[in-house]
């Protein structure tokens, strides 16, 4: 059962909470700028989250419901511990949705197993909700890292766009290529708003990476599903591929990312010779790795 929402002590708990964190700490600039209040301002606290001015004012306020992704990116951004997130989704009205519960496991289809085991030469990865990554071939290994060095529950490919700086570097145009990411996340939460996991995921971004954080708040929002990659890879240099991805039809959630070369071209010469520089491990390891305890 859902306690009732108390407005007035959620309020007072942000208050609270702002009032007691350090502004450096929080990852906040230093500023010149004499404070009249400890702690963080309305402003700052609503930078952190991704979230207006406004909404948070009315929030503190009492004057707007807050959703289970909002208090999401609040609790990273308040840095709130265990009993503290608990309390502030109790009075919330949002008990039932804490980003602390879990999912069940995304399941790789058996179909994308076989399509990645079929492909050799092409980089190729599975996407699950949350654009989480499921599974993936040697190529792909080969062109961006080795996923399975990464954690089951932090292998996400918008994730490692901000965070790793290896797959940051990879990419020519990061900056285009991560607002994309950004946007298509967004349209993961508008099909999943109560999803606890994507919930947990923006406000880890949101308060690590002010970028993430900018044009989260945004609200921009894509599903293209292909386009042309440039890449600059540590090995073989520049790529230029296209970027092509297939969603499963059973609703499953989970998309084919292909990338794939022009034939003859020099990105192509590219692929095949890291296809071949990574043949030999790729042998002792197995052909495909697959996340199966991936969230």
């Amino acid at each position: 059962m859902t306690p009732p929402v108390d407005p007035d002590e959620l309020g007072a708990f942000l208050k609270a909470r702002r009032a007691e964190l350090d502004p450096h700490a929080a990852g906040l600039p230093e500023t010149l700028s004499r404070r009249k209040v400890p702690g963080l301002r309305r402003e700052e606290v609503a930078q952190l989250a991704a979230i207006s001015v406004d909404y948070y004012t009315r929030l503190e306020q009492g004057r707007v419901a807050a959703s289970a992704s909002v208090l999401a990116t609040l609790s990273s951004a308040l840095r709130l511990d265990e009993d503290q997130q608990r309390y502030l989704y109790e009075i919330a009205g949002k008990a039932d949705a804490r980003p602390r519960r879990r999912r069940a496991r995304q399941a790789l289809r058996p179909a994308m197993r076989r399509l990645l085991d079929r492909l050799t030469d092409t980089p190729a990865i599975v996407l699950g909700k949350r654009m989480d990554v499921l599974a993936w071939n040697a190529a792909a290994v080969a062109l961006f890292i080795d996923f399975g060095e990464i954690p089951a529950g932090r292998r996400n490919y918008v994730r490692l766009l901000f965070t790793d700086p290896t797959v940051r570097a990879l990419n020519v145009k990061w900056e285009h290529d991560a607002r994309d990411a950004v946007a298509a996340l967004r349209m993961e939460a508008a099909a999943d708003p109560d999803d606890p996991e994507l919930a947990r995921l923006v406000g880890e971004l949101a308060v690590v990476d002010p970028d993430f954080r900018r044009w989260w708040a945004e609200h921009r929002v894509n599903s293209a599903t292909y386009g042309t990659k440039q890449y600059r890879h540590r090995v073989v240099g520049d790529l230029t591929l296209d970027c092509d991805t297939w969603s499963s039809p059973d609703g499953s959630g989970q998309r084919l990312m292909v990338l794939t070369a022009e034939a003859g071209s020099p990105s192509d010469e590219a692929l095949r010779i890291l296809a071949s520089w990574t043949a030999d491990a790729t042998a002792e390891a197995g052909t495909t790795t697959t996340a199966k305890d991936a969230r």
